[in-house]
């Protein structure tokens, strides 16, 4: 499976962004979606994930902001950025899981975009 992301860009703080993730086929429903995150200096970070059955997981930072849904007709998963901050600011990656659940590590994902930038000036 590869995914491309798409959508991230030069905001202001307060702005919002929406990521794409388009996959290059249909996958199964026990699959997990996820994005990750990579500010400078830092390691990746689990920002947002949806399990096979639509329960959802947020960081503590993100949540409130931060909305992730799925269109599986269109193979594609979506990161809704709203209220940005500078801290925001990173590299988004997406990935998948062939797993039922979410798990922080970003070493047990199967399959990874190659990032977006998305960067939130004060």
């Amino acid at each position: 499976v590869q995914l491309v992301e798409s959508g991230g860009g030069l905001v202001q703080a307060g702005d919002s962004l929406r990521l794409s993730c388009a996959a290059s086929e249909r996958t199964g429903n026990m699959y997990t979606r996820g994005w990750f995150r990579r500010a400078p200096g830092k390691e990746r970070e689990l920002v947002a994930a949806i399990n096979w059955s639509g329960r959802l997981y947020y960081r503590d930072s993100v949540t409130g902001r931060f909305t992730i849904s799925r269109d599986t007709a269109k193979n594609t998963v979506y990161l809704q950025m709203n209220g940005l901050k500078p801290e925001d600011t990173a590299v988004y990656y997406c990935a998948y899981r062939r797993s039922t659940d979410w798990v922080s590590s970003p070493q047990v994902w199967d399959y990874w975009g190659q990032g977006t930038q998305v960067t939130v000036s004060s």
